[in-house]
């Protein structure tokens, strides 16, 4: 048994148990795949997936190894990038989704870079459940996601208070601070942002506990994209406050309130149960503690 055996066997379960599309992420063929599990089979002396015809699923024994081999590579992988990277005091994998990205992640690395200048980081901007696969996978020490995450293997740690705010056009029918109706509201064309990003999930729960549900006429990954078609009329947008704070400074849109909702939501910080996170990973992540801890502009602000 190697760590070969281990990266295949976690491949297998990570890409839905399907030997295939295992083989095709590790560039190999699907018949060495199956070798490798058979021979991992072969040394425990146990069966790791029930066959049913071409399908698999993993067996209890299989969810066992799994944890362990997880811990392993994971371990593995931090020495090889500890020693290899000795000199410079390591490498910090950080992933954060696209509001957080854009909008802190840039002030958050200049800090901790000013602080630990031999440190390396790199970064990855992506939706929040691409993000929640890259650490299941040990491609990052982190992430820092505006949503929450539902797998029992990843630890979510709040650190900062959000709100998403309502907004429409500035030469629309409604007024700065006026309070729509939910009839009113849900009856609106909405731009949104993409399904699986943080800032749409929390719409999403927050309507449907009002016991509706929408079809937006625009989704976006752009923040900018939505804020543009608001501006031009094309329907209202819901978004991070501190993401529309300039141009609802500068009066090209508005924002409003609903009756009985609100958008209230904290970001996280992301990361595995049973990462080994080295002290510069802990000292990034109290700084972003530290900097969550500034206030939401305020509603009555504009």
């Amino acid at each position: 048994m190697t760590i070969r055996h281990l990266r295949i066997f976690l491949s297998v379960c990570e890409n839905g148990c399907n030997t295939t599309k295992a083989a095709t992420a590790l560039h190999m063929t699907q018949p060495a795949v199956s070798l490798a599990i058979k021979e991992l089979e072969q040394y425990y002396g146990i069966v790791l997936f029930d066959r049913m015809g071409r399908r698999l699923s993993i067996t209890e024994a299989g969810e066992r190894v799994k944890s362990y081999a997880f811990s392993i590579i994971a371990l593995f992988d931090d020495m090889e990038k500890g020693i290899k990277n000795w000199d410079s005091f390591g490498v910090l994998r950080i992933g954060a989704s696209i509001t957080i990205g854009s909008q802190f992640l840039p002030t958050y690395v200049k800090t901790f870079s000013k602080r630990y200048p031999k440190t390396e980081v790199r970064v990855v901007v992506r939706p929040s459940e691409q993000l929640e696969q890259k650490i299941l996978s040990n491609e990052l020490d982190f992430a820092l996601i505006e949503g929450v995450s539902h797998t029992p293997s990843l630890i979510c740690e709040p650190y900062m208070d959000d709100e998403l705010t309502v907004i429409c056009p500035a030469d629309g029918k409604y007024r700065s601070g006026q309070i729509l109706s939910i009839d009113e509201f849900r009856n609106q064309k909405f731009l949104l942002r993409e399904k699986g990003s943080g800032t749409r999930e929390t719409f999403d729960r927050a309507i449907e506990a009002a016991g509706f549900s929408v079809v937006p006429l625009w989704e976006a990954m752009s923040t900018a994209a939505l804020v543009n078609a608001v501006i031009n009329g094309l329907g209202i947008a819901v978004l991070p406050r501190r993401m529309v704070a300039s141009p609802l400074k500068e009066g090209t849109v508005i924002s409003v309130k609903v009756e009985g909702l609100d958008f209230l939501r904290k970001f996280h910080i992301l990361y595995h149960r049973e990462k080994f996170l080295t002290p510069s990973a802990r000292a990034f992540m109290e700084l972003c503690k530290k900097e969550g801890k500034i206030l939401l502009p305020s509603r009555d602000q504009f």
